[in-house]
């Protein structure tokens, strides 16, 4: 379990990715942005909004990818290695000793993934929070729903760009901390 309580890292994952959902022979899915947003759990204050640009290594941004998320070739090429940015999680945000949280576990299965395809450390301790889960049981939805939906059902809009993982982060965040608030009272 997570040491410290403080904060949850909420973590959206943006990655390379096709029209039709498969990647071209040779290539890979490829982490190319890690949206962080802490939440701080005593007051439910978002702290930071933090954009960390992956150069993707196996595979290429797609034009549906940049359509999608908003991110070109040009700018992940400016990113910084996984490894590296694993590196940050561990050492700035202390990731191994924190709760994390996503939205849905696409990130956590795609961080699992790449870590063991590439040999890096998983940046993350054993506990993971999925709020799409957490959120659609507690309204007592039969099926989860998408992050706009969800921010609607709980009286909150989606501020920023959909599938940019630093403003989904950031929303993700606003959405657990509503959560997190209406469960206190």
């Amino acid at each position: 379990m997570a040491k410290r309580l403080d904060h949850v890292l909420v973590i959206d994952i943006e990655s390379t990715c096709w029209d039709g959902g498969t990647p071209p022979r040779g290539e890979a899915n490829d982490i190319i942005e890690i949206g962080l947003t802490p939440l701080e759990l005593s007051s439910g204050r978002r702290l930071e909004k933090r954009s960390i640009l992956v150069r993707p290594e196996r595979s290429k941004v797609s034009p549906f990818c940049t359509q999608l998320t908003t991110l070109t070739q040009e700018q992940v090429d400016g990113g910084i290695l996984f490894k590296d940015a694993c590196k940050i999680l561990e050492t700035e945000y202390l990731s191994q000793e924190r709760l994390w949280a996503s939205f849905g576990d696409y990130d956590r299965r795609q961080f699992d993934k790449q870590c063991r395809d590439e040999g890096v450390r998983y940046p993350f301790g054993p506990s993971h929070l999925n709020v799409k889960t957490l959120c659609s049981i507690a309204k007592g939805l039969p099926a989860e729903v998408g992050l706009p939906q969800a921010l609607a059902l709980y009286g909150l809009k989606l501020e920023g760009t959909h599938h940019r993982g630093h403003d989904d982060a950031w929303n993700i965040a606003a959405l657990l901390a509503e959560f997190l608030k209406r469960t206190r009272n």
